[in-house]
This record gives C-alpha cells, sequence and structure tokens, in this order.
C-alpha cells in the first residue's frame, strides 16, 4: 500500500527536508534556484536545527531554515501557509534581527553580512504576475544598486502555474505544492537532490513518530488561525481597537513588542500601556 506522503508546506515537514544537515545538497539546491547567485553556493551550515515537543506545540512559534553560505552570507527561509496581512513588514523585521545579531556590539559596521531572507508563501501577496520575486535596495531615480547586503524574496506558490524542467525553483516550487505532481515524478531521476528531497519525505510520512509529531504542528497551526479568525469575527462585534487589544495580549507570552506592534498595527507606545495594565 503507497504511503500518503505529508503536505511539505507545512513547517515541521519544510523544516525537515530543506534544514536537514543530513542532506544539505537539498538547502544548496532550493538557495542556488532562488537566489542564483553570480558563484554558486557550495555548502551551507544549518544553524537552528533543535525541535522540541514545546517548539512544534507552540502555535507562535517560528520553524524557519536559518544557514550560512561558504562566504559567510546569512539566509533565513520561511514557510508561511495562511496570510496574516504582514508579511512584508514581518519579513523587513525578521531579516533587520537576523542582521543586527551578527554584529552583537563587536568588530565593524562593514564586517556585517550579506542577509537574505526568504518567504515561500501558500497565498498571492503582491501585486506582480511572476511567482517569485526579488526586493533589494537601489536609487529611486536612477535604479543604481546602494548596497547588496539586504535582499528579500517571495515565492508565491499559487502563482506557478506551468512547471518549467529548466528552472529549478519551478520544481521545487512545484513539489511544495504537491511532490505527486505526475510531471514531477518523470523529472525526479534527472534531479539527484529533488529525488533525495522526495526520499526524505517518504521517511517522514512512514515514520509513527514524525507522524505524531506532524499532527501536533498541525493542530498548532489550526490553533492560530482559528484564533485569528474567531478575534477578527468578535472584532466586527465589539470594535477594532478592542479586538486589536485582545490580540495583543494573547501574544504577550509569545512574541516580542514590535512583533506584536506589526501584527495589530498599535504602536509599541500603546502597548507598553496595555501591558502595564493601564490600558484596556
Amino acid at each position: 500500500m503507497c504511503t500518503q506522503l505529508f503536505d511539505p508546506k507545512v513547517d515541521y515537514i519544510f523544516k525537515n527536508i530543506f534544514g536537514n544537515e543530513n542532506h544539505p545538497k537539498i538547502l544548496i539546491s532550493f538557495l542556488n534556484a532562488c537566489i542564483k547567485p553570480e558563484s554558486p553556493i557550495t555548502s551551507v551550515k544549518i544553524k537552528n536545527t533543535e525541535l522540541t515537543k514545546e517548539y512544534i506545540e507552540e502555535s507562535f512559534s517560528r520553524l524557519d531554515v536559518l544557514a550560512t553560505t561558504q562566504d559567510g552570507e546569512i539566509v533565513n527561509i520561511e514557510m508561511q501557509r495562511a496570510d496574516e496581512k504582514n508579511m512584508v513588514k514581518r519579513s523587513l523585521y525578521y531579516w533587520s534581527k537576523i542582521f543586527s545579531s551578527a554584529y552583537q556590539g563587536k568588530g565593524r559596521y562593514s564586517s556585517l553580512p550579506r542577509t537574505i531572507c526568504i518567504n515561500v508563501l501558500d497565498f498571492n501577496l503582491l501585486d506582480e504576475e511572476y511567482f517569485h520575486n526579488t526586493y533589494i535596495l537601489k536609487n529611486k531615480e536612477n535604479n543604481n544598486l546602494l548596497t547588496n547586503t539586504l535582499e528579500l524574496h517571495f515565492v508565491e506558490i499559487p502563482k506557478m502555474k506551468e512547471i518549467d524542467q529548466n528552472d529549478m525553483l519551478s520544481l521545487w516550487t512545484a513539489f511544495l505544492n504537491d511532490p505527486n505532481n505526475e510531471k514531477l515524478i518523470e523529472l525526479e531521476a534527472k534531479y539527484e537532490e529533488l529525488h533525495e528531497a522526495k526520499v526524505e519525505l517518504a521517511r517522514l510520512s512512514r515514520d509513527p513518530k514524525e507522524a505524531e509529531k506532524y499532527r501536533m504542528r498541525e493542530n498548532a497551526i489550526n490553533e492560530r488561525r482559528n484564533f485569528f479568525l474567531e478575534t477578527l469575527d468578535k472584532g466586527l462585534k465589539e470594535g477594532e481597537k478592542k479586538a486589536k487589544i485582545k490580540i495583543a495580549l494573547k501574544l504577550k507570552e509569545s512574541l516580542d513588542i514590535n512583533t506584536i506592534s506589526e501584527m495589530t498595527d498599535l504602536s509599541v507606545s500603546e502597548l507598553e500601556e496595555i501591558f502595564s495594565g493601564k490600558t484596556i
């Protein structure tokens, strides 16, 4: 009997495939396909590999993939399935945290590494036709590049309609959307890393312990989604400001105040008053 494969868009599975120290070629292939660097990435060091039970069950935890390339570039990849209406600012915020954490009051600003955030989305976000879009810092008037230190990628899975067998990012996007796609299966033999990812996905899908973790993560994600839907529904009845305050109080123990500010559109000063009990 054929094993039903887990959905690779669930962040727990995504992290176990693309952030797996035992299968670095998968991540290297994905990064080269997405970033398309002048000199190909040949090695990566994956940083955040720990996945505890508490981490998996916490609905607001981020199961992202953080890695450093052989050139010292920092790359963060996040798989996001639901549109929480904050993705652009959220990506900028996490980019700034990762970028600034490399300094830590030591060395010189000039030594800060090129930092890249890749957002893989299971929804349409941008007013762009193509499924993969890259944003960098350029002069508004003459289009001259200011620096390549900041680079944000958005891969919108639903926009990828046709598989382009000559574009590896197209193949990876198709894999995430449907690993059992017939055309993709035909191409697996041609691409070693794609086949390796499919084998790892099948292994995870057969493992009872992984199935339990997968179920826990799905429950956590559904809990988070339901929380936002319920709060939104109540917000229509109670008033927008009260709904935002309710969300902020719910998130207080899970996220930092800057992230909560981005998610609720409440200022940091407003949140400080709310958390101190001065404003309810």
